[in-house]
């Protein structure tokens, strides 16, 4: 089976968290998935433009659909919140058909192509941990975890609502994140707070509270044994690295809990280069900790 797919990396992998794109594409090199370009997208309007004019959220939607549509190939992201935001707005294209009538008929007044409803929007983690050959996978992990404590942090736009998901998230086999740890040869700390928002959507309008999510989550994982973090999102990855020292302070508590992208901590194990992933661009340094087991 081709793994070839439209790559919408979201707007924050493109800006504050390359890391986590150049972390994505060396991955999907080893492991043979092809991920194509999408020039003409845009930012996925996520949540403020679907609170506050949500007929034009879907008309953007719509349109970055059309595109991966138009390449005859699904639309994978590395970014929750997009995920989030382009299943909900596929989901209510493709059940809806006087929705889907009208907004293809905005798309037709600034000469976009119309939508047809025939793709589907997937999570790089999804497409790693279901659709590559599970033996494949693990002949790729030629470094392995050596039972590292990691904590994954889901967050919650990949697995709410369940409606739009239809538990695409959470496979009878676990989540996805922890099977992927233990493949990866570590062991998946179980840790309150794990599926619960990191505060990136309330960052400009309530700095304390966010620090205060932050900071709680990361020392819920901290406490319960974590060695080190991960997540399937850009925007998590921003907050629970970025923020953390802050947290720090909020709390006046010591966390220094490294944490980085699920495609970071894959591709080490895989034996990508630490320059490659981008390691040396993370907020807590994880070299103490990845040294221990001969992985920095």
């Amino acid at each position: 089976m081709t793994l070839e797919y439209a790559y919408y990396p979201g707007c924050a992998a493109k800006q504050i968290q390359r890391e986590a794109d150049w972390a994505a594409r060396a991955v999907c090199q080893e492991l043979g998935i092809g991920l194509l370009a999408m020039p003409r997208a845009s930012c996925c309007g996520a949540v403020s433009l679907r609170e506050t004019k949500p007929a034009f959220a879907l008309a953007v939607a719509a349109r970055i659909l059309s595109e991966a549509e138009a390449m005859g190939k699904d639309l994978v992201t590395i970014c929750n919140t997009c995920l989030q935001t382009l299943t909900h707005a596929n989901y209510r294209l493709s059940n809806e058909p006087e929705l889907l009538e009208k907004i293809n008929a905005v798309l037709a007044e600034s000469g976009v192509r119309p939508y047809g409803g025939t793709i589907k929007v997937r999570h790089l983690l999804w497409v790693v941990t279901d659709l590559v050959d599970s033996r494949t996978l693990k002949a790729k992990i030629t470094h392995p975890l050596k039972g590292l404590r990691v904590a994954a942090f889901l967050g919650c736009h990949s697995i709410r609502p369940e409606e739009i998901f239809n538990h695409a998230s959470n496979t009878n086999e676990g989540p996805h994140l922890e099977r992927l740890i233990q493949l990866m040869g570590g062991v998946a700390v179980d840790y309150v707070g794990k599926d619960r928002c990191c505060g990136f959507h309330v960052m400009l309008s309530d700095k304390h509270e966010v620090h205060t999510m932050a900071a709680k989550n990361c020392l819920s994982a901290k406490d319960a044994g974590a060695q080190v973090m991960i997540t399937p999102c850009t925007l998590c990855d921003m907050i629970m690295g970025s923020v953390q020292p802050i947290a720090e302070k909020t709390v006046q508590r010591t966390i220094n809990l490294p944490e980085m992208n699920f495609a970071q901590l894959l591709g080490l194990t895989m034996g990508i280069s630490k320059e490659r992933l981008g390691i040396s661009r993370l907020h807590i340094d994880p070299v103490p900790v990845l040294s221990s087991i001969g992985l920095a």
